[in-house]
């Protein structure tokens, strides 16, 4: 299940606030300050820090099966998209991944497939990472990238159709648009410049987005 996606952005605090007005909350936040890495979890604000020059590693929120993470970088760059597997999806994962010649690391909380495209994919098998598996979805993620097959890649990956990721070419790797499930709203641009939209679980049809 596609469940996350990470931004670098050096409008933090703006994009915070605007998944917050979606229904985000916020569960994690670690910033490095005066020299070392702080953290600055709810139920602080950013009127209790905002003075304090923190230069914000990760921001995580999350809303039902939905999670999603950023932190500061002097430009706007995508940097990878998260999979919600069991272990032993995992490690099929991983066995197609060596075989494909690509770029392993993992720890005990995740693991990360570097891919030509530029992003990195995640695997998480910790059941926490999400408010609630059976909530609100990542229903759809498009990304764009100076070369094309991304899809094939994911589908060899995953041994499935990657029907939530859609993919088209561009001068640079970016993520362009996100689909959430919950109640419908007009599509509006988060601080980043990626679109965001919510649209019924209904208007999910064979995988793909009806408009």
């Amino acid at each position: 299940m596609l469940f996350h996606y990470h931004l670098w952005t050096p409008f933090v605090e703006e994009t915070e606030r605007f998944y917050q007005q979606l229904g985000f909350q916020v569960t994690q936040r670690i910033g490095k300050y005066a020299g070392e890495f702080t953290s600055f979890d709810p139920p602080l604000d950013w009127d209790d820090f905002r003075e304090q020059q923190i230069l914000f590693r990760i921001i995580e929120m999350k809303r039902g099966a939905i999670n999603l993470t950023f932190g500061y970088g002097k430009k706007v760059m995508f940097d990878h998209i998260g999979f919600l597997v069991t272990e032993a999806e995992r490690l099929q994962v991983l066995g197609r991944a060596e075989g494909l010649g690509l770029t392993i690391q993992a720890n005990e909380r995740r693991t990360f497939i570097g891919t030509p495209f530029g992003f990195r994919i995640e695997l998480q098998t910790h059941p926490d990472a999400v408010e609630s598996e059976t909530g609100d979805r990542l229903l759809q993620l498009g990304i764009t990238t100076p070369t094309p097959s991304l899809e094939p890649l994911l589908s060899q990956l995953l041994a499935r159709p990657v029907t939530e990721i859609t993919t088209s070419v561009s001068e640079r790797m970016h993520a362009r648009h996100v689909v959430f499930s919950g109640i419908p709203a007009l599509p509006v641009q988060d601080p980043n410049g990626l679109e965001v939209r919510t649209v019924s679980p209904l208007a999910l049809i064979d995988g793909r987005i009806e408009d």
